[in-house]
C-alpha cells in the first residue's frame, strides 16, 4: 500500500509539471493556477492521516480515469493540485502526533496579540503593559503557552495575549508555528514585536501570515457575490477588477459557483478575488512595537524607514527601561477604533463607561445598552467633543467622540 501512495504521488508531481508548462502555453496559466490554488484552500482537506490517505487513494484514482481532453484539461488540473496539497498535509499529520495546540478565550473590550520571534522582547512588554507576571529570560522559547492579561486604558478593558514566538517557516509547522498563528487570528489587533537589531524579522513575520492567508492593514475589497436560483449563470454586473469578465467568471465557477450576480467595486488583482471568493483570508490590523531603542541612537530613523517601507505603524519603546509605553498604549487603543463614552443617567451623579466601536451614533449607543432605550429613545444631551455647547440636545443619528458625556431621554 505505501510503495503504490509513493508511486501515484510521483505520477502526481511529474504530470502536475506537466500541465503547469502547457497551461503557461496556453497564455491564460497563470489565472488557472492561481484559482486551482485557492480551491485547496476552500476545500478544507482533513487532518486525520488515515482519512487522508483514503483521499489520496480516491483522487489519484479519479485522475486515472480522466481521460485528457480539452474539455477535462481545467477538472484534471485541480485533481493535480489537489493531489499535491494532500501529500504536503499527510506530512504534516505525521509530524504533528503530539504536537502543542493554543487555544485562547476572548474577554473584554477587544483583544490584541503580541506577535513576534523568540527573545524579541514580549513578554517583558506584557508585563509592563498589563502588570502581568509573563517568565522572561535573556535565552529564546521562553514562552511556550499563550500568556494572557488585561492593559486599562480610557477605561477600556483591552485583553493582550504574548503569544509563543514564530521562527521562519512557521507556516509548515516549525515551532508549532501553524498553531499559533491560528490561535492569534481570534485577535483585533497585531503588535508586531521587534527587537531594533533585527528588523529584517518583520518581512519573515509578514510573509508567515501572508502563505497562512492573514493580509494585514487591508480592508475585505468590495467584492459581492449573490447567487440566484434561476440559470442566469455568472452576471459580471460591475467589474473595477484589472481581471476581464472571462478570468472572473472562471474563478466564481471554479468555487463550485455557477448562477450568480458579481460586483466588484474596486481595482484588485487575482489573489485579492480568490481570498474574498474562498472566504479564507483574514483581514487584520497591525502596528509595529520597535523595542530595545535603549541600545540605539538613531531609533528614530530606523522607526521612519520601517513605516515607509511597510505602511505600517511603527512606536519606537524599551519594554525593559519602560519608555514610550504610554504613547504605545494610546496607539493600541487607536488602531483598535475604540471610543470611551460617558453614560450620565438624569438622576445619577456618577457617569458610567461605554466602549464604542468605529464612529458610532447615539443610537448606537443606546442599542448597545438595549434595544429598548433605542426603541424609547426621544433625544440625548451631549456634553464633550463632539457638542457645539453643554448638553447639546441631539437625535439618534448624532456622531459621538471618545469623551463624550451622554444622558438618554425616553418617550414619556
Amino acid at each position: 500500500m505505501e510503495k503504490e501512495r509513493k508511486n501515484a504521488l510521483e505520477m502526481a508531481e511529474e504530470e502536475e509539471e506537466e500541465a503547469e508548462e502547457g497551461a503557461e502555453a496556453q497564455g491564460r496559466g497563470h489565472i488557472r493556477v492561481a484559482c486551482r490554488c485557492a480551491l485547496l484552500v476552500a476545500v478544507g482537506l482533513m487532518a486525520d492521516k488515515s482519512s487522508l490517505d483514503l483521499k489520496l487513494d480516491e483522487l489519484t484514482k479519479e485522475y486515472s480515469k480522466t481521460k485528457y481532453n480539452k474539455a477535462t484539461n481545467k477538472h484534471l488540473g485541480i485533481l493535480r493540485r489537489k493531489i499535491a496539497e494532500v501529500k504536503r498535509e499527510i506530512v504534516d499529520a505525521g509530524k504533528g502526533k503530539g504536537g502543542i495546540g493554543f487555544s485562547v478565550k476572548k474577554s473584554g473590550d477587544a483583544t490584541v496579540a503580541l506577535m513576534g520571534f523568540p527573545s524579541s522582547g514580549k513578554s517583558s512588554l506584557i508585563n509592563v503593559l498589563t502588570n502581568t507576571k509573563s517568565k522572561t529570560a535573556r535565552y529564546e522559547f521562553t514562552t511556550t503557552s499563550v500568556v494572557p492579561g488585561v492593559m486599562l486604558y480610557n477605561d477600556a478593558h483591552i485583553q493582550i495575549f504574548d503569544m509563543p514566538g514564530i521562527i521562519e517557516n512557521a507556516h509548515l509547522g516549525s515551532g508549532g508555528g501553524k498553531s499559533v498563528i491560528s490561535a492569534m487570528k481570534v485577535a483585533d489587533l497585531i503588535v508586531f514585536v521587534i527587537d531594533i537589531d533585527k528588523i529584517d524579522r518583520l518581512d519573515v513575520l509578514l510573509a508567515e501570515l501572508k502563505a497562512l492567508n492573514v493580509v494585514i492593514n487591508r480592508q475585505r475589497p468590495r467584492v459581492y457575490v449573490r447567487e440566484s436560483g434561476s440559470a442566469i449563470g455568472i452576471v459580471v454586473e460591475t467589474n473595477k477588477s484589472v481581471l476581464s469578465d472571462r478570468d472572473v467568471k472562471e474563478v466564481v465557477m471554479g468555487f463550485g459557483v455557477h448562477d450568480a450576480r458579481v460586483r466588484i467595486d474596486e481595482e484588485i488583482g487575482i489573489d485579492d478575488l480568490l481570498g474574498v471568493i474562498s472566504g479564507k483570508y483574514k483581514y487584520m490590523r497591525a502596528i509595529v512595537a520597535l523595542n530595545k531603542i535603549d541600545r540605539r541612537e538613531d531609533y528614530e530613523r530606523v522607526a521612519k524607514s520601517i513605516s515607509e517601507r511597510h505602511n505600517i505603524k511603527v512606536v519606537p519603546i524599551s519594554a525593559t527601561q519602560k519608555l514610550n509605553i504610554e504613547p504605545l498604549k494610546a496607539s493600541i487603543y487607536e488602531n483598535l477604533g475604540l471610543i470611551t463614552v460617558y453614560l450620565k443617567p438624569k438622576e445619577e451623579e456618577i457617569s458610567k463607561p461605554l466602549i464604542l466601536r468605529g464612529s458610532p451614533t447615539v443610537g448606537d449607543a443606546a442599542a448597545k445598552i438595549h434595544t429598548e432605550i433605542l426603541d424609547n429613545l426621544k433625544c440625548a444631551y451631549i456634553t464633550g467633543p463632539s457638542a457645539k455647547f453643554t448638553r447639546q440636545r441631539v437625535g439618534a443619528e448624532h456622531r459621538l467622540k471618545s469623551g463624550d458625556m451622554i444622558t438618554f431621554i425616553k418617550h414619556s
